[in-house]
C-alpha cells in the first residue's frame, strides 16, 4: 500500500510558503490507518520499546494506536496548562514559530525504553522537546518514529544519534 496515496498537500496553509502534508485522509481510510500503525508496532517490537510518548496532537492519534497494540503505557506529552500534576518542561523551537511543551514529572520510569512518535518531522524541535524531557526523567530514548519526513529542513541531522524511522519522505 502506498502510504502517501492518502496524504493532501494543502499549499500556503497555516500561512503563505508552507506546503502543508494533511494526514486526515489516511486517518479516515481505515486499512491505510492500520497500516501506518501497524508498521510503527513493528519497528517499536523492533526496538524493544516499553513505553510510548507522543507530542499533542498527533503524536497521540498514532502512539496511542500502538501502545495499546503493544500492551504498553503512553505517555502525552502536552502544551503548557493541560496537564493537571506537577510537569517538566522545554521550550523549542517550530518550522513556523515557537512552542513549549510538558511532560507529567513522574511519566517515564528511570531505565523504561521509550519510543517517541508524532506524525511528522520537520525541523526536529518537537520531538527534540520530547527527548530531553524523557532523558530528564531517566528514560532511554531507543527510536523515534514518524508518518512523514520532511527532507531538508534539518530535522533528522537535529536527531543524530538517534534512531530515526520515517514511513514516508517528502
Amino acid at each position: 500500500m502506498n502510504l502517501k496515496d492518502y496524504i493532501a498537500t494543502i499549499p500556503d496553509f497555516p500561512q503563505e510558503g508552507i506546503l502543508f502534508r494533511d494526514i486526515t485522509p489516511l486517518m479516515a481510510e481505515g486499512e491505510a490507518f492500520k497500516e501506518a500503525c501497524g508498521q510503527m508496532v513493528a519497528y517499536a517490537k523492533k526496538i524493544g520499546a516499553q513505553v510510548v510518548a507522543g507530542p499533542e496532537s498527533r503524536g497521540f492519534i498514532f502512539g496511542c494506536p500502538v501502545a495499546y497494540d503493544l500492551k504498553i503505557g503512553f505517555v502525552p506529552v502536552r502544551k503548557p496548562n493541560k496537564l493537571p500534576r506537577k510537569t517538566i518542561s522545554y521550550k523549542y523551537d517550530l518550522e513556523y514559530g515557537s512552542n513549549e511543551l510538558h511532560m507529567h514529572a513522574d511519566a517515564i520510569k528511570p531505565g523504561k525504553k521509550v519510543l517517541i512518535i508524532d506524525d511528522l518531522l520537520a525541523t526536529g524541535g518537537t520531538v527534540e522537546a520530547t527527548i530531553k524531557m524523557v532523558e530528564e526523567l531517566g528514560g532511554e530514548v531507543v527510536g523515534c518514529a514518524f508518518l512523514i519526513e520532511l527532507e531538508g529542513l534539518g530535522g533528522r541531522e537535529k536527531l543524530s544519534g538517534y534512531d530515526v524511522y520515517t514511513l514516508m519522505k517528502y
